[in-house]
């Protein structure tokens, strides 16, 4: 399965990535917008309806229950999640972080030093977010899509990512607030984005003990998608049968390069 400049099918790559590696859990397309009204205008979108949630929440509604959602700052508990989005700004009482001196960090100056790491959407040009599953293509021009897999799962999609016009690919982690590290960093930078799921992002938005995250622009995972597929040709594929630590290595080997000496 090749890239073109034709536009991204999101219902046929859904259908590709469950396939070549048996996610349990859809991706999620996300989109920003400059305009409430056409997050509104998105179709069969749900609001909050005067309830307040997390950001995390809100994703986890469309990877969890295929829902497709939209919120504004007023829908989100308070300007961490907002802020990461580019719905509020980061103000100077946000990058104090008072809030999680003692909780998250020993001092007051940990909390803001983490809060001046975090990766956010610059605020001014957004008023609303909504998220749904990649495969119901009612966002089909998303800004960034989010994958949920398992560290084996994971590294296949980023070697599928990596199988043509090679770069080393590399991350950070801000700890608490991951999200900065996912699609906060991905919507900021453009960049492919791996985060570990942080605390809330699993009591509040379901994200199950074994997953991690990666988010990326749509072109990006069509891109590491048609890796995937080669990869799979070559034998490299999902799930990976362990081969056991006391084997001789010599066939296995041999079956992954062909008898040509590595």
């Amino acid at each position: 399965m090749e890239t073109t400049d034709a536009p991204i099918d999101g219902i046929a790559l859904t259908d590709a990535l469950m396939r070549l590696l048996r996610l349990k859990t859809t991706p999620v397309a996300l989109q920003m917008f400059e305009r409430v009204e056409d997050m509104q205008a998105v179709p069969r979108i749900r609001r909050p309806d005067g309830t307040i949630h997390t950001a995390d929440q809100i994703v986890g509604q469309a990877a969890r229950l295929g829902f497709t959602v939209g919120i504004t700052a007023d829908d989100l508990v308070g300007p961490q999640c907002s802020t990461v989005l580019g719905l509020a700004p980061r103000s100077e009482e946000w990058l104090r972080g008072e809030p999680m001196a003692g909780v998250w960090f020993a001092t007051q100056e940990d909390s803001a030093a983490h809060q001046r790491a975090m990766h956010c959407v610059p605020h001014g040009r957004y008023r609303a977010m909504a998220v749904s599953p990649w495969n119901s293509g009612r966002l089909p021009a998303p800004d960034i899509v989010l994958v949920y897999a398992n560290p084996a799962q994971m590294i296949l999609l980023i070697n599928g990512l990596q199988w043509s016009g090679y770069r080393k690919l590399e991350w950070g982690a801000v700890g608490e607030s991951a999200c900065a590290d996912s699609w906060g960093r991905a919507l900021a930078t453009g960049e492919p984005s791996l985060a570990l799921p942080c605390f809330p992002e699993r009591r509040y938005g379901g994200v199950a003990d074994d997953e991690l995250l990666l988010a990326l622009k749509p072109a990006d995972l069509a891109k590491a998608i048609a890796g995937v597929e080669r990869l799979a040709a070559n034998g490299l594929r999902y799930p990976i049968p362990p081969y056991g630590t006391q084997m001789d290595v010599r066939a296995g080997m041999s079956r992954s390069y062909g008898g040509r000496k590595v």
